[in-house]
């Protein structure tokens, strides 16, 4: 009864959802790497830290509280963290901009936005729509929880440093273009505060590279209307398919595993090279959510007018994509946009409170 009361999604897990999340042809869980999508996964564990000593007795603590349980195996394990100067398996800067919650006591950062209600992060409180979502039960296992999604991608850094030695013919101008495709120069300074060259202080700055809005760049001029951070957060975007913006808000963490950015990589074997980067976010509705990020934002154009065109960064692209860069006095279409960042492998966990957890510990499994 318990399980029944888990959304639908949750229950057969992110592979039996590909459909509805449009995960065909590279990104089908055939591909994926094991054991994601086997149904044998039934405990994540992640463990973050700001340094590796720390890091390291944390995992090591959680190694022994796990080995020795009769009927509990390690399937998988990944080394992840930060790269040099905190940039993504694509030499981006990463994980800037998350959104304020109203009443968790952190002031929210200039940029922010007004703060979003608890309930779209947390069970048991009130969402946007004035209610709190449907929890698991009993009350004691859905209250305080929430739901988490992972998902795993293989960056095809060879194919990425191709395509801008394709379309940019000096070091600047391919810089340009990668800005035009994220919405930020590499430093994660924002093109609509710095629109003509790169500023890493305000990239650095907490207090300034997310505080800025699109009113005074409507036709995308600046920050292209297909650019991936453009499509994530429209902020005050005029979109031509309405949609409530903090409706569609995740708490996310992008951390990378393997070797960091290589500028110079431009072999298909740095295609092959295992590194890339775990999308692990957190909703109180993170499958509805991640379904309508995937058919809306990030393989569908018609939100901003864009018609097929996908998000340049996480889409998945058919053969010969475009994207569009509008300027003045004709757009720029740049065409041979390919698959980036190729998923290989997510699920579905639901993270439970401390009294979740507390309740579950004291559970007689015998008298069941």
């Amino acid at each position: 009864d318990s399980l029944q009361s888990f959304p639908e999604a949750f229950r057969v897990g992110m592979a039996a959802r590909a459909d509805e999340l449009l995960d065909h042809g590279e990104n089908d869980p055939k591909h994926w790497e094991a054991p994601f999508g086997s149904e044998l996964v039934h405990i994540g564990v992640s463990v973050f830290s700001d340094s590796e000593e720390t890091w390291r007795r944390t995992v090591d603590l959680a190694r022994q509280h796990y080995e020795g349980f009769s009927g509990l195996r390690v399937l998988v394990t990944q080394d992840f963290g930060a790269q040099p100067g905190d940039l993504n398996p694509l030499g981006y800067k990463d994980s800037i901009g998350q959104p304020a919650i109203e009443g968790c006591g952190v002031e929210p950062l200039p940029g922010q936005g007004p703060p979003i209600k608890a309930g779209e992060f947390i069970l048991g409180y009130p969402g946007e729509s004035g209610a709190p979502l449907p929890a698991p039960q009993p009350d004691v296992l859905g209250r305080n929880g929430t739901f988490a999604g992972l998902r795993k991608y293989q960056s095809r850094v060879g194919a990425f440093n191709r395509f801008l030695q394709a379309q940019a013919e000096t070091e600047e101008e391919r810089e340009l273009l990668a800005a035009k495709l994220v919405g930020r120069w590499r430093s994660g300074a924002p093109l609509t505060l710095a629109p003509t060259q790169d500023d890493p202080a305000l990239g650095a700055d907490p207090r300034r590279n997310n505080d800025f809005n699109y009113a005074a760049d409507q036709d995308g001029r600046q920050v292209p209307l297909g650019s991936h951070m453009r499509r994530m957060n429209p902020r005050d975007t005029e979109m031509e398919v309405l949609a409530d913006v903090n409706l569609h808000r995740v708490i996310r963490r992008s951390t990378t595993y393997g070797a960091p950015y290589d500028p110079n990589g431009l072999s298909e074997q740095d295609d092959k090279t295992a590194h890339g980067l775990f999308f692990i976010f957190i909703s109180a509705k993170a499958m509805a959510t991640l379904e309508f990020l995937q058919q809306e934002w990030i393989n569908n154009g018609n939100f901003m007018s864009l018609g097929d065109e996908r998000d340049p960064i996480a889409g998945l692209q058919k053969n010969g994509e475009t994207y569009t860069i509008p300027q003045h006095p004709v757009r720029r279409r740049i065409h041979g946009v390919e698959t980036f960042n190729v998923l290989r492998g997510g699920e579905y966990f639901f993270l439970p409170s401390l009294s979740a957890l507390k309740w579950i510990g004291d559970l007689d499994m015998e008298e069941d």
